[in-house]
């Protein structure tokens, strides 16, 4: 059974207070889906809490900084008002830190257990009723767990997809190129936030349920 490593990269929709002006008159867009992802770190708490295990999670709106991008793509529109010296300094404080974070906790976890399993956890707007499961290395752990929770997925009557061998998550690409795949299966899930925001096509708690049952099953049976 692979131990499990949780993280929320667009947990929060926060500015911190030196960036407000950045932002100004641009508030109800940072509270929007364009800034965080509504209901990921509900889903995300409770997974780390069904699975007694620390939660890695982003602290600011990604509108600041993408911490599942990389070069010019970490910024939006707004953040590239900031000047470049200020930019280099949240890519330390932001996401040089959250990727060391992760790698630490990775690391540690490898030395100490055969395997392990990191699901990044997103809520994505439209795709009502959707769950998706997204791969990255071919062939690798995560490949075949997210076959398999799938599996499970369908038999409760989810509308589940796996995508294999997914590209443009810089924050997968770093990890997956730092660690064996046949030991770190790297996983996300992405799940409609109709569910969050309007508990169609099912209620959000029934929901979380169904997922956490599920990947039990999928964990226990690797």
């Amino acid at each position: 059974m692979p131990v499990l490593l949780f993280s929320c990269e667009y947990a929060t929709c926060a500015v911190p207070e030196a960036y407000r002006e950045v932002f100004h008159g641009a508030e109800d867009v940072v509270a929007s889906p364009a800034g965080w992802d509504p209901g990921a770190l509900n889903l995300a708490q409770g997974f780390s809490m069904k699975f007694r295990t620390p939660l890695v999670h982003g602290q600011r709106t990604r509108l600041l900084i993408d911490l599942d991008a990389a070069g010019d793509a970490r910024w939006s529109r707004f953040s590239k008002k900031i000047p470049e010296a200020g930019r280099h300094k949240l890519v330390d404080r932001e996401e040089l830190s959250y990727r060391t974070a992760l790698r630490q906790r990775i690391e540690e976890d490898l030395r100490r257990h055969p395997a392990m399993l990191h699901l990044m956890v997103r809520t994505i707007a439209g795709h009502e009723g959707k769950v998706m499961l997204e791969s990255f290395a071919p062939g690798g752990l995560g490949e075949a767990l997210a076959a398999t929770w799938r599996s499970h997925l369908l038999t409760l009557g989810l509308d589940a997809s796996h995508h294999k061998s997914v590209k443009g998550s810089a924050l997968a690409a770093d990890l997956g190129a730092s660690f064996p795949s046949e030991r770190y299966g790297l996983m996300r899930i992405k799940v409609a936030q109709s569910f969050f925001l309007e508990g169609r096509p099912w209620r959000w708690e029934v929901l979380r349920k169904a997922l956490f049952e599920s990947l039990a099953v999928v964990t226990a049976e690797a």
